[in-house]
């Protein structure tokens, strides 16, 4: 998807007639599953059976004049389908293979399947979501799974960068499991440090303090005041002078050691007033602050709109739907959402068109299920 919105061609290759599982994803839109229209616009589909000797020879073509090839199969699959990156090199050689998987190409999990929920688990990440005495949770984001595909994309862009330089291709290979390992920065960083087992925090941060949602009279608001130089102005505002002079809380390692007294104090004045008063006075001091939006609000924020974070697409089916929009803002070469989500196959004569395959052998083709 990343890669599509940044201009590529992007070929997705499904199985005849069903697709990719994720078409079953709901809430649905005419049929259409919302989710499966949102991280796969920008891609033309391909229905092909990569079991038959003539799907692989299609599959082969392609890889010979494409840039790159994403799979995310479990390892040793597509050396068994005769389109690992060993056979697709010597039709290629200038090919960027990259491998998604649940632990990566190689290891003594390499052959397990991976699932985002099993990723959060074995990374850390549910250790230290939750509160304090309470069960680890899971992050209700999918971060194993959208991570390792920007990890991918960061990956299969630096190995573009590099083909400029040496005329080959190479293999890039990443895993859910890492990603969350990779962005565990605060939490390996304290146990490589002191050798002890982050615990859970609940609301609360682990280098900082005040650094935590609050809840007010109508609501709910984040504080964000990381840096020293808002300490004071935390406590003018709430009208706690004592707190500026309470040698629990005078640094910020004080602050993060007693934050559980911290904001409980500060706890009780926020809830004195509304998120909009106290917002608006954090803001007018140049404290750090912002509200907790439901999905409902942060689409309709100015900001979010001006940003365009929010896109309608004409769909074949589904017709005028939203998706999400892109991320990465560019001065010369913008980012743009060309194609709707595809259908099972939409596009599959179109492409097999430009690899020279005429009426005749795409009938034969349908008749014989290759696609």
């Amino acid at each position: 998807m990343l890669l599509g919105d940044l201009g590529a061609d992007v070929i997705k290759v499904e199985r005849p007639g069903r697709g990719d599982d994720a078409r079953a994803f709901p809430p649905f839109v005419n049929g259409q599953s919302a989710p499966f229209m949102t991280f796969n616009r920008n891609k033309r589909s391909l229905a092909l059976d990569l079991k038959q000797p003539a799907g692989r020879e299609i599959c082969l073509a392609l890889a010979a004049r494409a840039d790159v090839l994403l799979e995310n199969f479990r390892p040793g699959t597509t050396d068994r389908l005769g389109l690992g990156s060993t056979h697709l090199e010597a039709v290629n050689p200038r090919l960027i293979y990259c491998s998604i998987s649940g632990f990566g190409q190689t290891g003594p999990y390499r052959d397990r399947g991976g699932f985002d929920l099993i990723a959060q688990g074995m990374s850390g990440l549910m250790s230290i979501t939750g509160e304090e005495d309470g069960p680890p949770l899971r992050v209700p984001i999918p971060l194993s799974d959208i991570g390792a595909g920007m990890f991918a994309a960061i990956g299969i862009l630096a190995a573009l960068a590099a083909r400029e330089r040496t005329g080959r291709g190479q293999c890039v290979d990443t895993s859910l499991l890492e990603t969350p390992i990779a962005w565990s920065v605060y939490e390996a960083a304290s146990y490589f440090a002191t050798g002890e087992v982050p615990p859970r925090l609940g609301p609360g941060h682990r280098t900082s303090a005040p650094y935590q949602p609050f809840r007010t009279k109508d609501g709910w608001l984040n504080l964000g005041a990381a840096s020293q130089q808002f300490w004071p102005k935390i406590c003018r505002l709430l009208d706690l002078p004592e707190l500026e002079k309470d040698p629990r809380f005078a640094t910020n390692p004080d602050r993060v050691k007693h934050r559980k007294e911290l904001a409980a104090l500060l706890q009780q004045r926020f809830e004195r007033e509304t998120t909009a008063h106290w917002l608006a006075q954090l803001e007018a001091d140049g404290v750090p602050a912002g509200p907790i939006l439901t999905y409902d609000r942060v689409f309709a924020d100015p900001q979010v709109a001006q940003r365009q974070m929010a896109v309608d697409v004409d769909h074949p089916v589904a017709g005028r739907s939203r998706v999400l929009g892109v991320p990465i803002k560019f001065s010369e070469s913008p980012a743009t959402i060309r194609r709707p989500a595809p259908t099972v196959g939409q596009h599959t004569e179109e492409i097999l068109r430009t690899l020279g395959y005429s009426d005749d052998d795409l009938a034969r083709l349908r008749t014989e299920a290759v696609i």
